[in-house]
């Protein structure tokens, strides 16, 4: 990473080893950095997405996808409709 990049970048990458993420983040603002990062890498805005492929989407990076998949839409970066019947890129 150079000095250019934000803080925030290298903190989210202290995150990763060898492309995978090695532990969610317990403290809410650090996890933050990560799911923006996440959303931003994974998924296209206007894509409708299925269930199915977000988890797979999520799987890439960290085993707990369903983890990973409530944090994402409670922080309203993927929103889903009442029935969970897809997700879509939020904010």
């Amino acid at each position: 990473m150079s000095d250019t990049e934000p803080r925030g970048s290298r903190q989210v990458a202290a995150l990763f080893s060898g492309g995978r993420l090695t532990a969610i983040p317990r403290k809410p603002a650090r996890r933050e950095q990560l799911l923006v990062h996440l959303a931003d890498t994974l998924f296209e805005r206007d894509r409708v997405y299925t269930e199915r492929e977000v988890n797979d989407a999520l799987r890439t990076v960290h085993e707990d996808c369903s983890a990973l998949r409530r944090y994402l839409v409670v922080a309203g970066l993927l929103e889903r409709p009442r029935d969970g019947s897809s997700y879509r890129r939020g904010r």
